[in-house]
């Protein structure tokens, strides 16, 4: 379960956009102060991405239409086997981002995943969780007999995780949770996947910590193969000196000939977190290079530079898994939930890859924070899902209480999708 909550600033404040107070009430302190201390950093980011806003120009206006997707939704309401997850990213299996190819084969990469058996929407004991699983889909339309939800499997047949650190940088108890990924053209169309080391720091939902982050490379991306997989160890995950910790792999952008981009300049994007502002930064390196950290070169607002340190913030206020898609008249929307954790998908436009980005335009107010009390995070579009003009758009959904929470109802965690079109 990837969640959005940052661990800075020393003082607990009042939760005030989203919690009612009989739901503050019942959260323990050191929640409390995770959530608060969260928005006090993105009060504080206001003027900064004002400053932003008013840097962008030559835009235009664009128009946002939202509305639920209920068929994509549909798509992950299941009672057997796979039954819920987060961090849903989509890859095309041929590395080629065109869209209306009804022949597509798409993998879906989820992290934390429940299986087991539901009846009438309730869990049977003996369900469990891994840390992460896959779907398996042809065509582009949303019908369950298009897809397949897959779940690794032990000697003893027994559900388990795909990957598991197991590299110099593992340490005892950790797990994966994946990022975005990609098929490289250049490396015989291996796939390759951002994972990010977790382990638990205590009983809650939110106790637990992200350290390091490592590449997977995937030979053979089939049903068969993805359990076989080279793990590349890096040096991506690390503190900022005034930014917090940072993450890599929240959001790719493939910027190849080979993958359709519209005006190729033939490198990979590699897009990520720094958490104190949940700032939105950026890597870049040539397909063929990825393995090798030290060709990549990281933004630091005026060119790339060598050192990653160096990174800077392109704007904040976004989620730990993003999108970043072009448009038909040369511009980029980022897609994102809003402060990282709310209600609120956003959308702000950009005239690079790198941007800048304009205004935060709020194009969906989720309605499971109101009518069931969940909460919504790390929205993201689902490019060559989408037809043009518009974008298929996925976020996922929890509880405070989830672990109690998700043996009483199956439907708290799973992706739901809308579409927004925009003009």
């Amino acid at each position: 379960m990837q969640k959005d909550c940052p661990r800075f600033l020393s003082e607990p404040i009042v939760l005030s956009w989203a919690l009612p107070r009989k739901h503050i009430n019942t959260i323990p302190m050191h929640f409390k102060y995770k959530i608060g201390s969260f928005l006090i950093v993105l009060l504080l980011s206001t003027n900064r991405i004002s400053a932003q806003e008013k840097s962008v120009q030559d835009i235009g206006s664009y128009d946002f239409q939202a509305a639920p997707a209920p068929e994509w939704t549909e798509l992950m309401e299941r009672t057997s086997g796979w039954f819920g997850a987060d961090g849903i990213f989509t890859i095309p299996l041929d590395g080629v981002e065109n869209q209306g190819d009804g022949e597509k084969e798409t993998l879906f990469i989820f992290s934390d995943t429940y299986v087991g058996e539901v009846v009438n929407n309730v869990p049977k004991p003996g369900n469990v969780m891994v840390n992460n699983t896959t779907a398996w889909m042809k065509g582009l339309e949303p019908k369950k007999s298009a897809i397949d939800f897959e779940y690794n499997l032990d000697g003893d047949g027994k559900p388990t995780s795909y990957f598991v650190p197991n590299n110099i940088n593992a340490k005892a108890n950790e797990y994966f949770w994946l990022g975005d990924g990609f098929i490289n053209h250049h490396k015989d169309n291996a796939l390759y996947l951002f994972a990010y080391h977790v382990h638990k720091t205590g009983p809650n939902v939110f106790d637990f910590e992200q350290t390091n982050i490592t590449l997977l490379k995937v030979d053979d991306p089939t049903k068969e193969g993805i359990s076989t997989s080279t793990q590349i160890a890096t040096d991506l995950g690390f503190v900022h000196p005034t930014e917090g910790r940072v993450y890599f792999g929240s959001g790719l952008f493939v910027n190849t000939k080979e993958a359709n981009a519209p005006n190729p300049d033939g490198y990979v994007y590699i897009y990520g977190i720094m958490e104190r502002q949940k700032s939105l930064i950026a890597a870049r390196v040539l397909p063929e290079n990825v393995e090798n950290v030290d060709e990549w070169r990281f933004w630091n607002g005026r060119e790339w530079v060598v050192q990653k340190e160096e990174v800077a913030e392109i704007t904040n206020a976004v989620s730990n898994e993003l999108s970043v898609t072009p448009t038909e008249d040369g511009n980029f929307l980022l897609t994102f939930t809003v402060l990282g954790l709310s209600d609120k998908v956003g959308i702000r436009v950009g005239t690079s890859p790198v941007g800048p980005f304009g205004e935060i335009h709020e194009v969906y107010t989720c309605p499971e924070y109101k009518e069931k009390g969940l909460f919504p995070y790390n929205a993201k579009a689902h490019y060559h899902l989408s037809k043009p003009g518009e974008l298929l758009i996925s976020y996922n959904t929890i509880t405070l209480n989830f672990w109690e929470d998700i043996q009483k109802d199956a439907s708290i965690y799973h992706p739901r999708f809308i579409k927004v079109k925009y003009k």
